[in-house]
């Protein structure tokens, strides 16, 4: 099941990390003048899948997980073939936001069945267990879409991505359905309007997860501006796909720690504690983009450890979030995915456009995101830091 759900998530993370280095291919192929415009292949996917979040979780409420999944990835594999046929920069551009449209039910649907069968710090377990797995995608993406593109050209890497949408509609079925009968809910807007006004007024969830999307924000940006930064600011556009896959082994490290010991210290402990280090990791990025002297190595050693604690944050910011809404998970994780999916796009849309030819920008809105997640899970647990609160009983499957 840990294994299954992760690589229905990879399936995003593939549409995203495996364009990063054929972005000025992409640009060159369809007519991009302006660099920075490349980034719109990544943020505007993202944003598709802040919107589409919106969906999912009261469909599947309502028809059940398994019901929404295989048609999502149904239109996954066509959308797929659409982008690599696309045959200018605004038709991709258009075909990725319905493409993130649609994936979005992938993000969304694996959280409701973990959800479905789990609560508190063993949910969080779980997911970092799926984050673990998942992140085996984000280190071998970028290699493998270069690879595709060198060998068969960029249009490639989307019919790879069809074909992977194919292998999981037959893994798929082996997917159980989990949602229990007493927790379907009707399909109206009334019932989805309330239930987002419940996860919105519920504090503890709100401020987590806008938190969650500020921290995610960072990531993005990050995501959207590593190609030029590495091949701009340090001439090492040949080496983007290892420093790339370094970067993302600490947020894989971190899941893998953050499943070992969060049920021994709680979610609340190991994510908050992830925040501060965060911050002071980021001062140190300043620093270095400010001295002069920054060399790649040391660029990529900072963001290993910050991409990394992003490991110790993003899922146990999301279980804590979603700890009150067992009786409504696909209505909650929909709307959560929905404002923190959205935000981070934004956010990272918004970093991506700073570059300006240095580190800096990217130093400063990692400082600037953690020190604005910090104080909204600051007023989220009314000014409690550090507390664990008693644990859910843990699911039998």
């Amino acid at each position: 099941m840990v294994v299954m759900m992760a690589m229905v998530m990879a399936l995003n993370a593939l549409a995203i990390d495996s364009m990063l280095p054929a972005l000025p291919a992409i640009g060159e192929a369809l007519g991009v003048t302006v660099a920075n415009d490349r980034q719109h292949v990544i943020s505007i996917y993202l944003l598709g899948i802040g919107f589409g979040s919106l969906l999912y979780g009261p469909l599947s409420d309502r028809f059940g997980r398994k019901g929404v999944l295989v048609p999502a990835l149904f239109a996954y594999l066509a959308l797929s073939i659409g982008c690599g046929l696309a045959t200018s920069f605004e038709m991709l551009l258009a075909l990725r936001f319905v493409h993130g449209l649609v994936s979005a039910a992938l993000g969304v649907i694996v959280v409701a069945v973990i959800r479905d069968l789990f609560s508190g710090d063993a949910m969080a377990k779980r997911l970092s267990l799926i984050f673990l797995v998942f992140m085996i995608v984000p280190i071998i993406a970028p290699t493998i879409g270069a690879g595709i593109a060198a060998v068969a050209g960029w249009r490639a890497i989307f019919i790879v991505l069809a074909v992977m949408s194919i292998v999981m509609l037959f893994w798929l079925r082996r997917l159980p359905e989990t949602l229990a009968p007493a927790d379907v809910r009707p399909l109206d807007f009334r019932t989805m309007v309330a239930g987002w006004a419940t996860v919105t007024r519920h504090r503890r969830a709100a401020g987590y997860m806008i938190a969650s999307g500020m921290m995610q924000g960072a990531l993005y940006g990050y995501l959207n501006s590593s190609e030029q930064i590495i091949a701009e600011v340090f001439g090492a556009r040949a080496l983007f796909p290892l420093i790339f896959a370094i970067v993302a082994i600490g947020i894989a490290i971190a899941n893998f720690s953050n499943a070992a010991i969060v049920e021994r210290f709680g979610a609340r402990r190991v994510s908050q504690s992830a925040v501060f280090a965060f911050m002071a990791t980021s001062i140190l990025q300043i620093i270095a983009a400010l001295s002069g002297a920054e060399t790649l190595w040391m660029f990529t050693a900072l963001m290993m450890v910050n991409v990394g604690l992003v490991g110790f944050i993003g899922s146990n910011f999301g279980s804590i979030a979603m700890e009150d809404f067992g009786h409504m998970a696909g209505v909650a994780s929909s709307y959560q995915s929905f404002a923190k999916t959205l935000l981070a796009a934004t956010v990272g849309a918004t970093i991506g456009q700073q570059y300006d030819g240095t580190t800096l920008p990217l130093a400063y809105a990692f400082l600037i995101s953690a020190v604005t997640g910090l104080a909204l899970v600051y007023w989220a647990e009314r000014g409690k830091l550090f507390t664990r609160p008693g644990t859910a009983p843990k699911s039998p499957y």
